[in-house]
């Protein structure tokens, strides 16, 4: 096994792994090593069924089954289906499946216990478009001033997908998906429990911050938003068919480029790993 750093920012490749086998407890241990100290794991060409996805995520812990049940796949619940390729006429529908994945966002961060990890199966990729950008959100926390971290280490976030999903776009949910999800209260600073790293902990899942007017809170998680996405902390992934890709969301964001939904085939399965609650 070779892990090759992609970037300066985060991110690595891990070549002489075939995820189509089974893994023993030493090459998964250096697969979770190089998991917490990279953040994100580019595997390529990998050549796996949906069993062989869901076996693999499987060895981080439990996976969850998401809340939005018209992405769910039909065989395996635990994978979510990003396709604009109509099953029927195996053409493109000409719209882009999940508008939500264009923001920047942790995954699952709408619920009690947030994402620990996802993993994405790239099946078909576009030849233009549909990258995938990541933010380190320990790095994010370790630039603020002195004064902002201050702030943040008292204040907590409301997190709703339902909010989420109407700025980007995207119909309502459900009355009983909203059941199933309601706003959740994180801090905007948690504890990596595995590194012990301090990680900025705001996305365009939240909503608001507790306690603050309406306007203050708009203009501190926009003023954070914007220091995260900024350049020194974005790792850029351009997909290859067959790719496998997996991080980590307790201290990372991440978004979706735009692509040509008409003209390009994009179908990707997601997997997510189900994690703590944050402290």
């Amino acid at each position: 096994m070779i892990v090759n750093p992609l970037s300066p920012v985060m991110g690595a490749e891990v070549r002489g792994v075939d995820l189509s086998r089974p893994l023993d407890e030493a090459a998964f241990g250096q697969i979770l090593d190089a998991f917490h100290r990279h953040m994100v794991l580019v595997f390529r060409e990998q050549r796996i069924d949906e069993a062989q996805q869901v076996a693999f995520s499987r060895r981080f812990g439990e996976l969850q089954i998401h809340v939005l049940e018209q992405y769910r796949h039909s065989r395996y619940p635990e994978i979510y289906v990003l396709s604009n390729v109509d099953a029927g006429t195996d053409r493109t529908t000409g719209t882009h499946p999940d508008k939500g994945t264009l923001v920047w966002h942790s995954d699952l961060s709408f619920l009690p216990r947030p994402a620990l990890a996802t993993a994405l199966y790239g099946i078909e990729v576009p030849d233009e478009g549909g990258d995938t950008l990541f933010a380190d959100m320990c790095g994010a926390y370790d630039a603020l001033d002195r004064e902002t971290k201050k702030l943040l280490e008292k204040l907590k976030a409301v997190h709703d997908i339902d909010v989420s999903r109407r700025r980007a776009g995207e119909a309502p949910m459900t009355a009983r998906q909203r059941a199933e999800a309601p706003p959740v209260e994180h801090p905007t600073v948690r504890t990596h429990p595995a590194t012990g790293r301090k990680v900025l902990y705001v996305s365009r899942h939240a909503s608001h911050v507790v306690g603050l007017p309406r306007a203050e809170s708009d203009a501190l998680l926009e003023r954070l938003q914007a220091h995260a996405t900024s350049g020194r902390f974005v790792y850029r992934h351009r997909w290859r068919a067959r790719d496998l890709v997996i991080w980590d969301n307790r201290c990372t964001m991440h978004c979706a480029t735009p692509y040509d939904a008409g003209a390009e085939r994009r179908v990707i399965h997601r997997t997510v790993v189900k994690g703590d609650a944050p402290f």
